[in-house]
């Protein structure tokens, strides 16, 4: 449907991208990921015929769009732009019925129906029919967004694209949008859309194309794309790719620059706080280890995406020996031991019966809290701290024992 074939585009005498190429099938929706200058919307506009390229070639359902006139372009392919400010002061339906432009004649509309329909049904599947009369420049960022992409939708194009649709719109408008676009993808429609949120895009996209220095970097599913190492050469920063525990799709944190400590930690424990103890402890420069963790665990592939040691174990039976000796060197290596949120009282009793300051973290609280202080506190050897993900830090330098300076000469 679209068929992008070495394209190159230069502005202003500097070359913006090399050699490009890239399809979108019918019933596709592909995402364009990239840093901030890769390109994006440049190649967005060579695709739509707003830029002529400098070579390669565009084409759009067979038709190469560089030979297409406006009116051709426009019943082939429909764009929703970033940039959402509308200079007049248009009705919203007003704004909507322009996308259908491209079939009138310069004696009028040809089919006044056929307008009114898709105008109807676009307001409708956007949710902007219930302020279809307002002023466009009344309505707020992420509601002309919305009619930004109605119009796209009444134009009833094969190909549709979009730059950054989700920028101006909250959490939900966000899911609610891509949503749309992945459903007009599998009616039949090809869409290609920039997007700057990496998560949004493995959750809703087919495939992601990774641009970046002026070419593509990868091209392929979410989870072939969406890696320490493609991230690392487009962004050049670190980032942990982990799988979302809700959507099963890869989900990409981006790792500030660590500081090196002189200080190990042992974790223990399950879920969503485990994994954000991990996390908070391993980009704060700590060294960490981890285990005994249910395989398949957040935490588990939390650790496993910083590259750290980890002891796994299968989510329901005991723990064998060698999981145990396992675990309790990568203990006696730590200088302090933190239990998040442990799956079972009984399989960790014995590691927290440690003679190394020991940190339990509850998360969110729950019944199982108060048995992890009880059975922290339980032991007077230790020094324990409760701490919540968010300041386990500060509980694990608390209690860390000091290090003894050597003597000077």
């Amino acid at each position: 449907m679209i068929d992008v074939d070495g394209l190159t585009v230069a502005r202003g005498g500097v070359t913006v991208f090399e050699d490009v190429s890239l399809t979108v099938e019918e019933g596709e929706f592909v995402a364009l990921v990239g840093p901030n200058g890769a390109g994006k919307t440049t190649l967005l506009q060579a695709i739509n015929g707003v830029l002529t390229p400098g070579s390669g070639i565009v084409r759009v359902d067979g038709r190469p769009i560089g030979d297409c006139s406006a009116r051709d372009r426009g019943r082939l392919v429909a764009t929703v732009p970033q940039d959402t400010h509308v200079g007049f002061d248009f009705s919203v339906e007003d704004i909507v019925a322009m996308g259908r432009t491209p079939y009138h004649t310069r004696f009028g509309r040809t089919d006044r129906e056929a307008d009114n329909r898709a105008v109807r049904r676009a307001l409708e599947r956007t949710d902007t029919a219930r302020f279809a009369d307002r002023p466009v420049d009344e309505v707020s960022g992420g509601e002309r967004q919305r009619v930004l992409l109605a119009r796209a939708l009444a134009q009833d194009t094969p190909a549709l694209l979009l730059d950054e649709p989700t920028a101006s719109l909250d959490v939900n408008h966000q899911v609610e949008t891509l949503s749309l676009v992945s459903d007009l993808a599998a009616s039949g429609k090809a869409a290609l859309a920039a997007i700057h949120d990496l998560d949004l895009a493995a959750r809703f996209c087919d495939r992601i194309v990774l641009l970046a220095d002026g070419r593509v970097l990868a091209n392929g599913s979410p989870a072939a794309v969406l890696d320490a190492t493609s991230l690392g050469a487009a962004f050049d920063a670190d980032a942990a790719v982990t799988t979302h525990p809700t959507t099963g799709t890869p989900s990409v944190t981006a790792l500030g620059e660590r500081r090196d400590r002189d200080l190990t930690v042992h974790v223990v424990g399950t879920g969503r706080t485990a994994a954000r103890v991990i996390a908070r402890l391993h980009d704060a420069g700590a060294t960490v280890t981890a285990g005994p963790l249910p395989e398949g665990d957040l935490a588990a592939e939390t650790a496993r995406a910083r590259g750290l040691e980890t002891v796994t174990a299968p989510a329901f039976g005991s723990l064998d020996r060698g999981v145990r000796d396992r675990v309790a060197r990568l203990r006696e290596e730590a200088a302090v031991l933190v239990a998040a949120d442990p799956p079972r009282a009984d399989g960790i009793a014995g590691l927290l019966d440690a003679h190394i300051p020991v940190v339990t973290v509850d998360g969110a609280g729950g019944p199982d809290a108060g048995a992890q202080r009880q059975t922290a506190s339980a032991r007077p050897e230790t020094t324990t701290r409760v701490a919540s993900p968010a300041h386990v830090l500060e509980a694990v330098v608390t209690v860390a024992p000091e290090r003894e300076l050597p003597a000077d000469d």
